[in-house]
């Protein structure tokens, strides 16, 4: 029994409606002629064939006339015969019998028709087929009903993407199925990034770690696990194809993740896959065809720009992309994942042309904040389904020269009640509300300007881009004025208060970690670099340009009789660091109180 058969009740094999003498004048004249072809593929695509020999036929047409190439029996076999597929056509005789008995190029469209119409028939019996399983099985009403709408939208979807000579009024919507849609009822996959059958774009630096990332949410997906705190489903069947990362790469990653050779679910992984430019037709047809083979829900392409063949900054690459891959893909609601670099200026997304983001449904940009920290935030969206943020945590353990076992993993980022509970974007580092946030936590005056609070947050190793500090500091300073604080690195007097998830306290001494370190910790001191000096506050009612007066209350240095800092004076000194007989200059050259 071939893969195509279909069972009866009674338990005997029957073979599904097809037209084998109107695929084979079709597959004959397509590679004649390239007027025939592109008329044949408005009406029919490659899963419309029932034998899988005019199928490879197909696709190597498809790809030769795509790229400009002539296309010849003679040239269809060599490309056959590269790709070690000749078995599959009789060894190639297949091929000449079929180019030797064509038809009109202008008869072609009228066997297309035909083969889609026994094509339409094919899937309406392998539903029906499917219908009688579920019933066997035991499937309720509930169930019964959702595989008859989803099949009915899928073919509606094929319909109105060019498949069958009614697909322009097809179009068309009907008021009455439109309206009782609950189209807000749409499960999103684990993580919370995408819907089933959705396309989106992962886009980030080198430094963030896109394809760990990916690998580590497709591996979870496909077993059954959930991530980023999400709910585990049923797992999904994930098509990977890698042309960026080396094999030992990507090993060590899933060995790192928990992964194992009887544990990557349904997940199949492709390692620099030889398939020809997913933006000509030969390239979708080498997709598809993996797809078919894998049964694949979701494929992944890592990185986009390995699989293009025309420039980047060409808007006509990602139109072709779209028409020649995802398009196929988007109408047999098959997700997709394209991870892509950061053009030149970050704040612009993606590089390249814009036209890339014109066909997804979701852009996801993902940064890396220092320490573990990433930033994950969703720039485009069609669908508005879902977060729009997330705070993430890299967690990775070391064993030795390789990463430990099942201790590498990404996390939702945990924040106290003052990191901004009630405030969902304060918990988000980048944003405007997390720098307000930090900066209250560090006990910064309200009108602290710029400057102060840009070197703040590179202190505690905050993100925050210039013009985000400036709003910042405008929220900051409409509040009602609070006392100044002293900004010295020894200004909280209880012990260890953290900073920032992951970094090290504020009390802590700034060169206790490695010199040069900037998360955690921060960058080590310039050698004969002098702390930040106090600064006593500002006396007010003298009148402008009146000298300040020391203020009696003071502790005074028993050695310069300057006053002590507070934090020198509080814990009973009564010299300033430079002038202590022990480690200053006293009792001949008293350090200037600055040095302190």
């Amino acid at each position: 029994m071939t893969p195509q058969d279909a069972v009866d009740e009674d338990g005997l094999t029957r073979t599904p409606p097809h037209d084998i003498e109107a695929e084979e004048f079709v597959v004959g004249v397509v590679m004649h002629s390239k007027q025939a072809y592109d008329e044949c593929s408005l009406l029919i695509g490659r899963d419309d064939f029932y034998r899988l020999a005019h199928q490879l036929i197909w696709d190597t047409a498809a790809g030769l006339h795509a790229t400009g190439q002539p296309c010849h029996p003679a040239l269809i076999r060599a490309e056959i015969e590269k790709q070690g597929q000749l078995h599959r056509v009789e060894g190639g005789n297949l091929i000449y019998r079929l180019g030797g008995e064509t038809i009109a190029p202008l008869m072609a469209a009228s066997f297309a028709e035909r083969i889609a119409a026994t094509a339409r028939q094919r899937r309406y019996d392998a539903h029906s087929t499917a219908l009688k399983a579920a019933i066997d099985r035991g499937a309720d009403g509930e169930e019964l009903a959702a595989m008859v709408a989803e099949f009915q939208q899928g073919e509606a979807l094929r319909e109105n993407t060019g498949r069958g000579p009614a697909h322009l009024v097809a179009s068309l919507l009907n008021w009455d199925q439109f309206f009782t849609t609950d189209f807000g009822a749409i499960q999103l996959l684990p993580g919370k990034l995408m819907g089933p059958g959705q396309q989106i774009t992962l886009v980030g630096d080198g430094k963030a770690g896109k394809s760990l990332f990916c690998q580590e949410w497709m591996w979870r997906m496909a077993t059954g696990q959930s991530f980023l705190g999400d709910d585990p489903q049923a797992p999904v069947r994930i098509l990977y194809l890698d042309a960026e990362n080396g094999q030992e790469q990507v090993q060590e990653r899933f060995l790192s993740f928990g992964a194992g050779p009887r544990h990557m679910g349904q997940l199949r992984y492709a390692s620099f896959p030889p398939v020809r430019p997913l933006d000509t037709a030969g390239g979708g047809a080498d997709v598809l065809a993996m797809v078919k083979a894998t049964g694949a829900e979701l494929v992944v392409i890592d990185t986009i720009s390995r699989f293009i063949s025309a420039p980047e900054n060409d808007a006509d690459t990602w139109l072709n992309l779209y028409r020649h891959t995802l398009l196929p893909l988007k109408r047999d609601r098959i997700a997709s994942v394209r991870l892509d670099h950061f053009g030149k200026d970050k704040e612009r997304g993606g590089r390249g042309s814009s036209a890339k983001t014109q066909d997804v449904d979701h852009v996801w940009e993902l940064s890396a904040q220092g320490g573990g920290t990433l930033s994950l935030k969703r720039t485009h969206t069609r669908t508005g389904i879902g977060p729009d943020q997330f705070a993430i945590v890299r967690q990775a353990r070391r064993d030795g020269d390789h990463w430990a076992l099942g201790g590498t993993r990404h996390v939702l980022m945990a924040y106290d009640e003052e990191t901004g509970a009630d405030n969902g974007l304060a918990a988000i580092p980048g944003t405007v509300e997390h720098i307000v946030a930090t900066l209250d936590r560090a006990r910064i005056p309200n009108g602290a300007g710029n400057r102060v609070v840009r070197e703040k947050l590179a202190e505690l190793g905050v993100p925050g881009g210039n013009s985000k500090i400036a709003e910042a500091v405008r929220r900051r300073k409409a509040r009602s004025e609070t006392p100044g604080f002293d900004v010295s690195p020894e200004r909280f007097p209880d012990p260890f208060p953290t900073t920032f998830p992951g970094n090290v306290s504020r009390n802590a001494p700034w060169n206790e970690e490695t010199a040069g370190q900037t998360f955690p910790g921060n960058v080590g001191e310039t050698p004969g670099t002098p702390p930040v000096p106090h600064v006593p506050p500002t006396k007010w009612g003298n009148g402008e340009g009146t000298q300040d007066q020391a203020d009696t209350q003071e502790a005074l240095c028993t050695v310069c009789t300057t006053p002590l800092p507070s934090f020198r004076a509080d814990r009973g000194y009564d010299t300033h660091v430079g002038c202590d007989p022990a480690t200053g200059s006293h009792p001949d050259h008293p350090a200037h109180p600055e040095a302190s």
